[in-house]
This record gives C-alpha cells, sequence and structure tokens, in this order.
C-alpha cells in the first residue's frame, strides 16, 4: 500500500468510516437480540400499557399477568389424583417435550400461584369454600384466561400503532458476484453496498425518509478513485387536503388507544359476570346437597312407613290397598333419592370444568356456605314455630272480608333499591354501556375520516441527495441534488370512497342504536332482579310457613294414623309436603342471595379484584317503591 493510500485509510479510519462502522455494528447489535429478549420486552411493554390504561379507565391498578403459574390447582390434581391424561399437553405448555429449533429456552418460567391454600391429597376430595372457588376460577378457567389474553393483545396492538410515529431505523447490507464471458476476457467483479436509514412519521402528517448509502467495497479499497461510495438521499412529503390534520393521521392511533380501554373495561365486566356465575353455580351445588339430604331423610321415613304398615295390616287394622301405598312411596322415594344424587354429582361435574378444573378430579364444596344463608330463614322457621305451639293467632270468622296482603318492603334487604336509583347507578357504572357510548363517538370519527377521503388529493414533497465527489477525499457535501413536487389527485371517481362514507353513516346509526337497545336491556335486567328479590324474600317467608305446617301435618297424621282415625295416605301426602317445603325454602334462600349478587353485577357495582375476590356495594341508603 502506497503512502498516500496509507494516510488516506489512517485518515478515514479515525474519522467518518470508524463513525460509519461503529454505527453499522450498533445496528446490527440492537437488531440481533434472542428470542427470549423479545418476548420479555414484549410483556414489559404490554405490561406498561395495560398498568397505564388501568389508571386511565378504571382509576386504579391491579397486578396483571398472563404467565398461569406452573403450580395451578388443575395441575396438582392431575399429579396427585393421578387423573387420566392424554399427553405432556395435559399439564401445560412447560411440561411439553422440547422440538428441534425451540427459540426460546426459558419459556415458560416457573411461578408460583398466589391462589388459596389447597392442600391436594391423592384419594381425598379437597374442600372449596365459595372464596376458595373464586380464586381457584380467577387462576384456572380457560375462559378467564383467554380473556385475559385478549387485553394484553390489545396492548401488544397499540403498541405496534405507537411504532408508526416513531424513528424507524433500517440497515442493510448487499453484495453482489458477477462475471461477464461475452468478451474476449472474463471480467468478474464484485459490488458491495450498505444503506443505513431513518423514517418518521410526524402526527401533523409530514413523513420524513433519509438514507446514507455506502459503496464498502470502494470506501475499503478506494477503487482507484478519489470519491469514497457515500451518498446520502432524503425526502420529504405532506398532505395538503386528502389526509391532511391530525385528526385524520393520528386516527389510527386514537382507535388503538382506545381499544385498550375498552379491551379493560369488557374484562372487568367480565370478571363480575364470571364471580357471579361462580357464585350461582356454587350455591346451585350446596342446593342439591341439601335436596339430596331431604331426599334421604324422606326415603328413611318412606322406610318406616312401608314397614308400619305391613305390620298394621299383619295385625288386620288396615287394608292392603294402604300397604301398597305406603310401598309404592318407598319405591317413589328411592327413586327420587336415587336421582337427586346423580343430579348433585352431574352439577358437580359441571361446576368443576366451570372452574377449569378436570371433572373427575375429587372435589367437595363446603356445606357452611349454605348454612349461612339459611341462618336468616332458620329464625323465621323458629318463630313460626314458636307463635304455632303458643297458639297466639287467632282464626278470623269464617264470613268475615277477605282482605290480601300485598308484599311490601317493610323488611326490604338492604339492595332492594328503587328502581329509578338502581337504574341510575347501572347508567354510571356500567362499563359494557360506556364501552357502548365510547363506540358511538367512534362511529363519528369514522365518518369524518371517511368524508376526508372524497376529497381531492394535494401532497407537497421534496427530495435532496448528496454524494462526496471532492477530489481530495474528504467527505464534504458541497453540493447536492434537489427537486420539489406538488402532486394533485382529482377526485374524478370516488366511487368506493362514496360508499364508504354513505356506510359509515350506517354504522353510526348501528352504534347509536345498540346503545338504546343496551339501555333498555339494563332497565329490564334492573326491574327483573328487583322483584326477584321481592319475590324471594316473601318465597322465604312463605316457604318457611309451609316447612311449618308441614312438619305439623306429619306429626298430626301419624298420630291420627296410630288411632284409627287417618289412612296411609294422608300421612304421605304430608311426607311429601313437607319434603317439597324443605327444597323450595332452601331455593328462595339461594335464589334471594344469588339475586343480590346479579342486581350488583347489573348495576356495575360488584368489584372483582385480580384474585378473582370481589367486594360487595354498600348502598348508603335504601328508597324502596311506594
Amino acid at each position: 500500500m502506497g503512502h498516500w493510500h496509507r494516510n488516506l485509510w489512517r485518515k478515514w479510519a479515525g474519522g467518518p468510516l470508524r463513525s460509519i462502522l461503529l454505527l453499522a455494528a450498533a445496528g446490527g447489535l440492537i437488531g440481533c437480540k434472542s428470542p427470549e429478549q423479545h418476548r420479555r420486552k414484549a410483556d414489559e411493554v404490554g405490561t406498561q400499557i395495560v398498568a397505564h390504561k388501568q389508571a386511565e379507565a378504571i382509576g386504579r391498578t391491579e397486578p396483571f399477568s398472563i404467565e398461569r403459574p406452573s403450580d395451578i390447582l388443575r395441575r396438582r390434581l392431575m399429579a396427585e389424583q393421578e387423573l387420566p391424561h392424554s399427553g405432556p399437553a395435559s399439564f401445560g405448555t412447560d411440561a411439553l417435550d422440547p422440538v428441534p429449533h425451540w427459540p426460546d429456552e426459558n419459556y415458560r418460567p416457573q411461578e408460583a400461584s398466589d391462589g388459596p391454600d389447597v392442600v391436594v391429597v391423592a384419594d381425598k376430595p379437597v374442600k372449596l369454600s365459595l372464596i376458595d372457588a373464586l380464586q381457584v376460577g380467577a387462576k384456572n378457567s380457560f375462559e378467564y384466561q383467554s380473556r385475559k389474553e385478549d387485553v394484553f393483545r390489545t396492548a401488544l396492538s397499540l403498541d405496534l400503532t405507537r411504532n408508526d410515529f416513531r424513528n424507524i431505523f433500517r440497515a442493510q447490507a448487499d453484495s453482489r458476484l458477477s462475471t461477464d464471458t461475452t468478451g474476449d476476457d472474463t471480467v468478474t467483479t464484485l459490488d458491495s453496498g450498505g444503506t443505513l436509514g431513518v423514517t418518521r412519521n410526524f402526527m401533523n402528517g409530514l413523513s420524513v425518509s433519509s438514507a446514507v448509502a455506502v459503496d464498502l467495497l470502494n470506501v475499503l479499497t478506494q477503487g482507484g478513485s478519489s470519491s469514497l461510495g457515500l451518498s446520502s438521499d432524503t425526502s420529504v412529503s405532506i398532505p395538503l387536503l386528502r389526509g391532511a390534520g391530525r385528526h385524520i393521521v393520528t386516527e389510527p392511533l386514537t382507535q388503538a388507544e382506545r381499544n385498550v380501554i375498552y379491551a379493560i373495561w369488557e374484562f372487568e365486566r367480565y370478571k363480575r359476570t364470571f364471580a357471579v356465575s361462580i357464585a350461582q353455580d356454587y350455591f346451585g351445588v350446596l342446593r342439591q346437597m341439601d335436596s339430596v339430604a331431604n331426599a334421604r331423610d324422606n326415603y328413611r321415613s318412606a322406610i318406616t312407613s312401608a314397614r308400619w304398615t305391613r305390620r298394621r295390616a299383619d295385625a288386620g287394622r288396615i287394608t292392603q290397598v294402604e300397604v301398597d301405598q305406603a310401598v309404592q312411596r318407598e319405591l317413589g322415594a328411592r327413586n327420587s333419592w336415587i336421582s337427586a344424587q346423580e343430579q348433585l354429582t352431574g352439577r358437580l361435574d359441571s361446576f368443576k370444568s366451570q372452574l377449569g378444573l378436570p371433572p373427575d378430579a375429587l372435589i367437595e364444596l363446603d356445606p357452611n356456605d349454605l348454612m349461612q344463608l339459611r341462618s336468616r330463614s332458620d329464625e323465621i322457621v323458629e318463630e313460626i314455630r314458636a307463635a304455632s305451639d303458643a297458639g297466639s293467632e287467632e282464626a278470623p270468622p269464617a264470613d268475615a272480608p277477605v282482605e290480601l296482603q300485598q308484599a311490601t318492603y317493610d323488611d326490604a334487604g338492604p339492595y332492594e333499591i328503587d328502581v329509578a336509583t338502581a337504574i341510575r347507578l347501572a347508567f354510571e357504572n356500567r362499563r359494557d354501556l360506556q364501552v357502548a357510548n365510547g363506540e358511538v363517538y367512534d362511529a363519528q370519527r369514522r365518518v369524518v375520516v371517511r368524508a376526508d377521503a372524497l376529497r381531492a388529493g394535494l401532497t407537497l414533497g421534496g427530495q435532496a441527495r448528496f454524494a462526496d465527489t471532492d477530489d481530495d477525499g474528504s467527505l464534504s457535501f458541497k453540493g447536492g441534488q434537489y427537486a420539489a413536487l406538488l402532486s394533485l389527485d382529482l377526485p374524478l371517481d370516488r366511487t368506493a370512497e362514496r360508499n364508504a362514507y354513505r356506510n359509515s353513516l350506517i354504522d353510526l346509526e348501528r352504534a347509536t342504536r345498540s346503545v338504546q337497545q343496551l339501555e333498555d336491556q339494563i332497565k329490564l335486567s334492573i326491574r327483573s332482579q328487583l322483584r326477584t328479590l321481592l319475590e324471594s324474600r316473601e318465597s322465604i317467608k312463605i316457604n318457611a310457613q309451609q316447612v311449618v305446617v308441614a312438619e305439623k301435618r306429619v306429626r298430626s297424621a301419624t298420630l291420627f294414623l296410630e288411632a284409627g282415625r287417618a289412612q296411609i295416605r294422608d300421612l304421605l301426602e304430608a311426607q311429601d309436603a313437607l319434603l317439597l317445603a324443605q327444597n323450595q325454602l332452601t331455593a328462595a334462600v339461594v335464589n334471594y342471595r344469588i339475586a343480590e349478587l346479579q342486581l350488583q353485577r347489573d348495576l356495575g357495582l360488584l368489584e372483582v379484584n385480580e384474585k378473582g375476590l370481589w367486594q360487595e356495594y354498600s348502598p348508603e341508603e335504601t328508597t324502596h317503591d311506594s
């Protein structure tokens, strides 16, 4: 290498060339992240967006993660109780056999659950309370997990839309080896080049793109010329008519921001609906457990009655017909008992599936939750029994005027509030109604965007190009090529845009009607739940009275039958009436509790945290319809 070349190389190695190579190396390092690093970055960005939007949407932040713990109850049940499974996927993605070329060795990470402390022992049922069931459902339910992932996907979509307004860097290197054998001599050439560029879209519509191209072979060898093979190309464009204005340019970003808010609102609504459905099915299982207990007691009573009738028939004191009636009732009671047991098994299996647990897992529910609900009804039954035993109630004369007792709010529960007040609370707090009203605003903005597309297009553009043409080899861009462009697109044919504009108006009408329809549905739901509360509360009192009357009938029929003053049919009917009253009383108690929860859900006031636990609404005052 000659002295002149060595000086030139030394000059460039310490100057612009080093900067270019360092920039290229940095770009290569930045672009060579591992899949794990990309995953972690996506998790970080998505989680940050969700947290920020939570504060904006619901006024608070709470932990949010789409990673399911590796020790969820479903997996522990599968392992400890040795439940049948089809393969490794039954236990989760971290249990899968590795496949060739798997990109992320640390996926999935092992995480401990923060759910309820449920001990799983082989061959022993796992006992769940209602609080346990709510937390288990939040960690194990398939749909619950999918809903969380939907929120996270929406956050990543927002990040991608935001990326349209960031600096977008690009780097590319190309080498081409070509051989020409058409002449007398074979000519082989090697062309190597690289490009470093950046593009930026601004929210006012301005778009800027700049790139630096390098002839690498010429830079490194000087190629017999004094130029270094460097060039710079910058272009600028901005719309002046169609597509101009911040509200048009940023519309995709605005919608993406709002979509995350909607996703969070919809997930909050889903959490409430999910929690109430868990409670409803949980108490449904307990109610069926109570029905099994009642059917068992009724079956025992039927067996006793049938034995008693056989002895009386052997003594010649009753007919064979009455014996057959008692035996027939015994068989019917047995059938009802077996049927109730099978219904309980079916309900429990369905409930386990709802929680995301295997249907064949050994699970039992805590009956104390139902006993707590029945405490008030038991008090009513005891009060009625005491009054009946005391004989304090006097029967009115047969010819006395009949006055019907309307249901009143004298002993109403705290959630039996005024209808107008309830509807107002629902309109203020229902997340789905907020989404529906937000979609009306979205439809209005789309009308504006579609109308803008009908206009003529006028775009102002510019371009500047520089190259290293100095004879001394220094990087000096003294001269350049400049160009300006004004492009006009006349709106001669706007058929597609016209139809899109008309459809956007139709979409606006539909969005408006959706709000109206949802308002009516909310009103219907609120009014229905309040009626259910009133009906269930009255039903508790009525069925409590029926239980006391039925118990009295059974005792009286037994005494009269022993004294020969009644037939076996009277006792059998009294026992059937007692079973029916007991089941109806339990149903009324459960219905009232579920109606309380459903009303709070429909009001939008039942708060559910990230663990699936709820915090109920505490009305400060209750007003009632007259």
